[in-house]
């Protein structure tokens, strides 16, 4: 999911259609009873078809929990991701924001691309993520009454990031929080060999012929880069993420003969719940609302079709 706060869709439900705050509602029939109003639908431009499809409101949730988290995760992982998944949708679609199957919004997966993805798995894997979807069927995170920004990555470094201190917008549930469950990942500590020259013309630097890179100024909250001196320039942690690539802005660069090993921890920008994170929490016995109370602290459950009238 690329960025602070994502791009989610349109949700329609039947009958007359109203708009409200970018959304198409219907109820049916007006003479139908509740159980058959039709279920809110997601508008999603397919990226290898730059068409947009209608796709069911909870359809479309599995859809995400099938490409964001590992089908492997614990099952209270997978239902904290389902609703955030169904909070970045609604909050997006209150935005009037278009929302595509990438990274950019968020990753969502149908069946024929399920299929492909897990093979001789699907069925099963399949069925655990739509029961995560069920269990939770209608759940989003809010704050202060509003459907929050429920930003979600990989992994962390050990703690959570500031909204503020990587996107430069506070948020008072997005702030940083311990997650030791990290550890545990196996991106959670990686090397990387990238050549001199490319980190040089990147960055318009000039590196020493050996040696650590850079002088750390200062850090974040969250253990990150802060920002970074490097050959008289100042960059921020982040920006050196996003130049180069790296898995995290928690690293460690060092020169060696034509070539600049880089370590990280982590994997992602760090704001919001932490994927493995939420699965370590689930291993230890955590529910899928014990998950998301610390990962978005203040939040609070509610449900979607409050904010579709």
């Amino acid at each position: 999911m690329k960025k602070p706060f994502f791009a989610f869709l349109l949700i329609v439900v039947t009958a007359i259609a109203i708009p409200a705050a970018g959304l198409w509602l219907t109820d049916g029939q007006k003479t139908a009873p509740k159980k058959e109003e039709k279920e809110p639908t997601v508008e999603v431009i397919r990226s290898d078809t730059q068409k947009t499809e209608s796709v069911p409101l909870e359809e479309y949730v599995a859809g995400v929990v099938a490409a964001e988290m590992p089908a492997s995760f614990e099952k209270e992982a997978l239902k904290a991701q389902a609703v955030a998944a169904r909070t970045f949708i609604l909050t997006e679609t209150l935005k009037g924001q278009d929302v595509t199957d990438t990274v950019d919004d968020q990753v969502f997966k149908d069946e024929d691309d399920q299929k492909k993805m897990w093979g001789a798995d699907f069925k099963k894997n399949k069925e655990k993520i739509e029961e995560a979807a069920d269990e939770t069927e209608g759940e989003v995170l809010v704050y202060d009454g509003q459907p929050i920004t429920a930003a979600f990555f990989s992994s962390g470094n050990g703690q959570t990031e500031n909204a503020e201190e990587y996107w430069q917008s506070a948020a008072p549930y997005l702030i940083s929080v311990v997650s030791p469950w990290d550890e545990s990942a196996p991106n959670f500590e990686q090397e990387l060999v990238l050549t001199k020259q490319e980190v040089e013309e990147k960055l318009d630097v000039s590196l020493p012929s050996s040696g650590e890179v850079g002088t750390v100024v200062d850090k974040t909250t969250g253990g990150r880069i802060g920002s970074i001196l490097i050959d008289g320039q100042s960059f921020t942690g982040r920006e050196i993420r996003e130049a180069l690539g790296l898995p995290s802005a928690d690293f460690n660069m060092t020169v060696k003969g034509s070539d600049v090993i880089v370590e990280t921890k982590g994997y992602g920008h760090g704001v919001g719940m932490s994927q493995y994170g939420a699965n370590g929490m689930a291993k230890e016995g955590k529910n899928y609302k014990d998950i998301t109370a610390h990962y978005y602290p203040g939040a609070e459950i509610a449900d979607v079709q409050s904010f579709l009238k």
